[in-house]
């Protein structure tokens, strides 16, 4: 995914530079970027996505278990910075309840309560996923409300 800032930069650019960013997945993470930053790639926008912000400031949401990369360029196409993007699981007050290969997670923030992870199985993925929608929707108002 490439991603175009809006307004140009008046800094030098700075040099390229390996770093790691580290996300959990579902969480998003603000970077700064590099000055004069015009676009932005993600080597796998399955694991990672950008969007990038005014002033230098890109949100790095973590998508999926993984490593990806991220560049910068500059107008010209220069590059000004690689960085690794790596993105884990959230293990606190996470509970995972293992029932020979089928897999289920809990989310205990005191009470337990399903929390549908990646990885987990996948008749239990499905309908912890399809309840957290069908709520979502209704209180969106996007779905039917109840008569």
């Amino acid at each position: 995914m490439a991603c175009s800032t809006s307004g140009p930069a008046t800094a030098a650019p700075q040099e390229s530079q390996a770093e790691s960013v580290m996300v959990l997945v579902d969480h998003a993470k603000v970077v700064r970027l590099p000055e004069k930053a015009q676009t932005v790639i993600v080597g796998n926008p399955a694991i990672a996505d950008v969007a990038v912000q005014r002033n230098g400031v890109m949100v790095v949401t973590g998508k999926s278990f993984g490593v990806t990369n991220l560049i910068a360029l500059d107008g010209t196409g220069t590059l000004l910075a690689e960085s690794l993007v790596r993105v884990g699981a959230a293990s606190e007050a996470v509970l995972t309840v293992q029932r020979g290969m089928e897999r289920e997670s809990y989310s205990c923030t005191p009470v337990c309560q399903p929390a549908a992870q990646l990885g987990d199985a996948q008749k239990y993925f499905g309908e912890v996923g399809g309840q957290a929608s069908a709520r979502n929707a209704q209180a969106t108002g996007n779905g039917a409300a109840p008569k």
